[in-house]
């Protein structure tokens, strides 16, 4: 219980409704999920979702969150286009539950924050987020939900950015920058150099990006690429810029789906750069994670 309450991130004190058995039964399927193994990830947790149970032990909140885990290994990997609905049925499900399950609940809407903003829904996206920070804010109390919290400041950021409003956005990701650690510091790192480049400060954005920050989870591949080639392009050095974002596209091509929103970002950045177009008005940072 111990491995997966310090590597699940995101489900924190969820966990708590496994038994010691069933906790063995998830610990490949985190290894799986950190090492961003992604596919094969979603397929474990869909079988632990199936899995018959014994007739003592029937209780839903294992299989909720066998399946929170196989729609997050979809949206981390980029393969959406089912995503939504089935999110939307889970947290039907997961509505005046327990405790445990009501964590389930909000990682599932990180999630469903996550596939609007890929969608560029960047209003609705910007309300789920702030709906996921409220409810935070009436369960810390009761469970530790920060790596919650800092997934949905990441998702209020970036849909900040995708509405122009890059000083809020800034303001999202620096202040809270501090209090992150692995994969979210190295996204909220990315929001902050993107919504500098929103504001046209490229050199303070290129500054940025050279601050000490954690290696990315792949969930999270060319992310800080993409926001280095965005301030590259904005400060002239084209050439430069068409080499990160080849980089980008590269990592984004190894580790991700083809269907990520990324790799469309990706393309239509290096397309954008060779033909001498000015920067766009919005940064394709995109989000690693939730």
């Amino acid at each position: 219980m111990e491995f997966i309450q310090r590597n699940i991130g995101w489900f924190g004190r969820a966990t708590g409704v496994l038994s010691p058995a069933q906790a063995t039964g998830f610990r490949p399927l985190l290894e799986q999920l950190a090492a961003g193994e992604f596919e094969e990830a979603e397929a474990r947790a869909m079988a632990l979702a199936g899995r018959p149970r014994r007739v003592w032990d029937r209780r839903p909140e294992p299989v909720w969150l066998a399946r929170a885990f196989a729609l997050t290994a979809a949206v981390l990997h980029g393969r959406r286009e089912h995503v939504l609905p089935e999110l939307d049925s889970l947290a039907v499900e997961l509505q005046h539950t327990s405790r445990g399950a009501r964590t389930i609940l909000l990682v599932v809407r990180v999630n469903r924050a996550v596939v609007l903003l890929g969608e560029e829904q960047y209003a609705k996206a910007e309300s789920e987020a702030a709906d996921i920070l409220r409810e935070v804010t009436r369960l810390a109390h009761l469970t530790q939900v920060a790596d919650i919290e800092l997934s949905a400041l990441a998702c209020l950021a970036e849909a900040l950015c995708g509405q122009g409003r890059f000083e809020e956005a800034e303001s999202v990701a620096r202040g809270n920058l501090s209090r992150a650690t692995g994969n979210r510091a190295a996204s909220l790192r990315c929001l902050v150099v993107g919504s500098l480049n929103g504001q046209g400060r490229y050199e303070e954005a290129l500054a940025e990006s050279g601050q000490p920050t954690p290696p990315a989870f792949r969930a999270g591949s060319g992310q800080l690429a993409m926001a280095i080639a965005a301030a590259l392009h904005g400060l002239g050095r084209n050439d430069e810029a068409v080499m990160t974002v080849r980089q980008a596209l590269r990592e984004c091509e190894q580790f991700l789906h083809p269907t990520h929103p990324r790799m469309r970002e990706a393309r239509e950045s290096l397309a954008r750069i060779t033909a001498g177009n000015p920067p766009s008005e919005a940064p394709d940072e995109g989000t690693g994670s939730p």
